[in-house]
């Protein structure tokens, strides 16, 4: 008689295919189609260059015995400085929020986005103190995609932050909103992490669509879920945010030294080392969690209900004690999982089925899921 695992403590099996996709994201090396409104394409010809350029001198290296001795011992070094700068900065959860980027009116917004009377006029002055958050929307107005957005669709270029506000109304706005506050943390202007960054923004879109998508289903308001599956990666991209310019910053005062010193040797191998993505994983995997809540409570959002549910997915170890909202959240990202891994042939059906058992998914949600675009989101 097959034993049940459904809803109770995670099983290893569950837990090593959990990492499984982690290390895809993080660690693999298959670059990942462009998403719709990418991040940026340029940088995805320095990420191509980078990566060519690399193995190049990699190559060259190891054909000189000599070389590539300083090369494995440079290397070695450098690497084991970063890890354990990288890993001293994640013990101090106020200097890691610091230099995130996220600050009290970013998830003020998000808060706000909850209440199911919103007014317009409230959000106004605190996206408009978000340069990069005014700039984002007005962007999306003046896309030519976007045109269905304007009254009558109107040609015409909007430059107003009100008026945008205006076009674009709240139900977007509740999607939006979000959308662009966890791309502001992907770590999206370094070449090191092109391909980590696509690849788990795409998963966290998957999340966020799936989590609308169970809320839907169940008649019960989407935006909390929402917000929280893509809140679910916060944590992580600000680890691979500061993972990258701690490498750059070190990495870049090791080759002046090297250049200073006129030691060829050992600026090659400086040059050649690669951004230590399994170091990096092994923090994700140790901290995201505790500090997607952790850095909340910090900007005073103790009793907000994204941080609720973020604290329930971190220190709840049975499935069946999750909230309705916490369990649809994890569904969703349980979800993204499985069709990430498949598209790489990562997964087998056993191995899908006990995902979805542990995760009591129903055959009615399997369906709905099955059914939605994950590609983009559903704009009004």
């Amino acid at each position: 008689m097959a034993i049940s695992i459904a809803g109770g403590v995670r099983p290893g099996k569950v837990i090593e295919i959990e990492r499984r996709l982690y290390n895809q994201l993080i660690v693999g090396k298959h670059k990942a189609c462009a998403m719709p409104d990418e991040l940026n394409l340029e940088l995805e010809d320095n990420a191509n260059k980078l990566d060519i350029e690399r193995k190049a001198l990699k190559r060259r290296i190891e054909k000189q015995t000599n070389e590539n001795s300083v090369y494995l011992d440079v290397s070695a070094q450098l690497t084991n400085t970063v890890n354990c700068t990288i890993e001293n900065t994640l013990t101090y959860p106020q200097m890691i929020l610091d230099t995130s980027g996220s600050s009290e009116s970013q998830i003020l917004l998000l808060d706000l986005l909850l209440e199911p009377d919103v007014n317009i006029n409230r959000l106004r002055p605190i996206i408009e103190s978000i340069s990069w958050l005014s700039r984002d929307l007005i962007n999306l107005i003046n896309n030519p995609t976007s045109v269905h957005l304007r009254p009558n669709h109107a040609d015409v270029q909007v430059t107003d932050i009100k008026l945008g506000l205006n076009y674009i109304g709240i139900e977007n706005l509740r999607l939006l909103i979000p959308y662009f506050c966890l791309r502001h943390w992907l770590p999206s202007d370094n070449a090191n992490l092109f391909w980590v960054t696509r690849k788990l923004w795409r998963y966290s879109m998957i999340s966020a669509i799936a989590a609308q998508a169970l809320a839907k289903l169940q008649n019960k308001d989407p935006n909390l879920v929402y917000i929280c599956a893509l809140m679910y990666q916060f944590a992580s991209s600000i680890i691979l945010s500061q993972s990258g310019h701690i490498f750059d910053k070190i990495k870049g005062t090791w080759l002046s030294e090297a250049s200073h010193g006129r030691d060829k040797q050992v600026y090659d191998a400086i040059l050649a080392t690669d951004f230590p993505a399994q170091a990096v994983l092994e923090q994700v995997m140790q901290h995201s969690h505790c500090l997607n809540w952790q850095l909340l409570s910090l900007l005073k959002f103790d009793d907000s209900p994204i941080t609720q549910v973020l604290k329930e997915l971190d220190q709840n170890y049975l499935f069946t004690e999750l909230s309705v909202d916490a369990a649809m959240v994890a569904k969703a990202s349980c979800y993204a999982k499985v069709l990430l891994l498949e598209e790489q042939q990562q997964i087998d059906p056993q191995e899908k089925r006990i995902m979805f058992d542990y995760y009591q998914f129903s055959e009615q949600e399997l369906i709905r899921l099955k059914g939605q675009n994950f590609r983009k989101l559903d704009l009004l």
